[in-house]
């Protein structure tokens, strides 16, 4: 029998305006550098979208697929030290490294945080993103768009099988010209 779900799942990524989260090379470039001579026109609004520091210091675990962990991997230090990180990947070794815990399937993803206890789960990457909507355990949407069309990459939403409905609840724009969006899943 599979636990009852008691965590929320949420969503905080970047995307290009065309919908990659990356080149094909998975390089992020285009995010981490933007150009700095253009200026964008200041929009204001009265519901901001989350920012990554409110949203981080909500989350108890986190979800990522293999290859956002080979990518956190290259930072400077592990980001992630005061939380539970689940990688979900069929291929990673279960003892590759001792900060992490493999999970072979979105279901075992799922049943794990359950009997953890998990309360606000972060899920990153866009296979897993994309695996989390197809079975209905995404509830929040924050999304960063950057000024930009990549005409290619790896695209952060495919084909979910269904409809998913979101209801938008805050957005901004940065000075960047990232324009900012906090939408809740609409079941």
């Amino acid at each position: 029998m599979a636990a009852e779900r008691t965590w929320r799942g949420r969503v905080f990524i970047a995307m290009s305006l065309d919908g990659y989260i990356a080149r094909s090379d998975a390089s992020l470039d285009w995010l981490t550098h933007p150009p700095p001579n253009i200026e964008h026109d200041r929009v204001t609004s009265d519901r901001p979208a989350l920012e990554w520091s409110a949203f981080i210091a909500d989350i108890d675990h986190l979800v990522m697929g293999r290859g956002t962990y080979e990518t956190v991997l290259t930072f400077d230090r592990w980001p992630f030290a005061d939380r539970y990180v689940l990688v979900l990947s069929t291929t990673l070794s279960a003892d590759a490294d001792p900060r992490v815990t493999v999970a072979r399937s979105v279901k075992e993803a799922a049943e794990l945080l359950s009997r953890r206890g998990a309360e606000n789960v972060y899920i990153d990457g866009g296979q897993v993103i994309q695996a989390f909507l197809a079975c209905d355990f995404v509830d929040e949407i924050t999304i960063a768009i950057a000024p930009v069309l990549l005409g290619g990459g790896i695209a952060l939403f495919g084909d979910l099988g269904h409809e998913v409905r979101l209801r938008l609840r805050a957005a901004h724009a940065s000075p960047g010209g990232m324009t900012h969006a906090t939408y809740d899943v609409v079941r």
